[in-house]
């Protein structure tokens, strides 16, 4: 049986361990904490784990580690977990800088160990129904992608709200998008002296005709999770804090064709059809996850948010943060897609197709095939 542990158990880690201790695949086995009352509270919810509060105790106790501690720790903890031959759970972001992610990247595939990124939100029922009416073409082409993220905090002292909060809408849209951005502008602003940018705007251009908006905001009265996908065929509504219909499809757009009597006339018409709501699979999201997680170690594959997904989400967060200093001059996004890129996706695609879907056996979704990056 594998056994677990997490590192940090802050706001993120008590979840962690809740899914991985519900999991009859693993064993909880250790928890990492410095702090003596996060101590004590991992103590009462977790009988018999072993408590520690250095990472380097932790890693000889476990074959895997999931890592819930300030992005600025992930390199180094993710790195002497790799180092030692442990499989590697990352907290989102993946790391402070892409130099830092394509380094654990590199260590993780020297050694065959499963490096993945927490990005919750690819695990949730909402965001792979989506994926597969798309897959399905159902929904047609993707035109645009437009969020908005908003609440009150919570203020993170390390990042700001595009590292905490944006980061979630680059990895829907690396899922969910069939390009990646080639160039990022984002504006943001500060109204608390010494604070991070805690209100910002971020567009993501792409080389065919497609854009995708962003808002995210610390400083709302109230909580907005929505996101609209409008497509060539239907468009789609993503509002996470409904609480029943979370996805509704949109059978409504435009159809464009040339008047035949006038070249210089273009005839719009609006197409108005029915809405409709498809069933989700409620199961939470992060036990999706651990179970993916375990699956991989177990059978060798390639998590869906591997490191190279959260490598490609931090370089947006590196542009963003350079154009949003530059009061949001386009910044262009490297292309560093290499030969063994291609592989790694060749055989994510192979063993996904293998094991019959997308993030393991029975208890994980149905198979979603692998969107081409082309």
């Amino acid at each position: 049986m594998i056994r677990i542990g997490i590192v940090g158990y802050g706001y993120w880690g008590p979840n962690l361990a809740r899914n991985f201790a519900e999991n009859g695949s693993c064993a909880l086995a250790a928890i990492c904490d410095p702090r003596p009352k996060r101590q004590d509270l991992a103590r009462q919810r977790h009988p018999g784990v072993q408590i520690v509060a250095s990472p380097n105790e932790l890693i000889d106790q476990v074959d895997a580690i999931a890592i819930a501690t300030p992005v600025e720790s992930h390199f180094e903890i993710g790195m002497a977990a790799l180092q030692a031959g442990r499989h590697v759970l990352v907290e989102k972001p993946l790391t402070s800088t892409a130099a830092q992610a394509e380094c654990l990247i590199e260590e993780a595939e020297k050694r065959s160990l499963v490096l993945m990124v927490d990005h919750t939100f690819l695990y949730t029922g909402a965001v792979r129904k989506i994926r597969q009416l798309l897959d399905a073409g159902e929904l047609g082409d993707c035109c645009y992608y437009d969020s908005v993220r908003v609440n009150l905090g919570l203020f993170q002292p390390d990042v700001n709200v595009i590292w905490d909060l944006a980061v979630h809408d680059l990895s829907i849209m690396d899922y969910l998008l069939p390009g990646s951005p080639v160039a990022v502008s984002a504006t943001g602003i500060s109204p608390h002296p010494g604070c991070a940018q805690s209100i910002a705007y971020m567009t993501c251009f792409f080389e065919q005709e497609q854009i995708a908006h962003i808002h995210v905001n610390w400083l709302s009265p109230m909580k907005i999770r929505r996101t609209l996908l409008g497509c060539s065929q239907r468009m789609v509504v993503y509002d996470d804090v409904e609480p029943s219909e979370k996805v509704k499809v949109y059978d409504k757009g435009v159809v464009v064709s040339n008047d035949p009597d006038n070249m210089y006339r273009k005839m719009i018409e609006y197409r108005m059809g029915d809405m409709w709501a498809p069933k989700l699979d409620t199961r939470e999201a992060l036990g999706v996850e651990a179970a993916e997680f375990l699956h991989c170690i177990e059978n060798r594959a390639v998590p869906l948010s591997d490191g190279q997904t959260g490598l490609r989400v931090v370089r947006l967060l590196e542009a963003a943060t350079q154009s949003m200093l530059d009061r949001g001059r386009p910044v262009e996004i490297e292309a560093r897609r290499t030969f063994n890129d291609s592989l790694r996706g060749l055989a994510s695609a192979v063993s996904r197709y293998q094991s019959g879907d997308s993030v393991g056996h029975s208890e994980r979704p149905e198979h979603q095939p692998v969107r081409s990056r082309n």
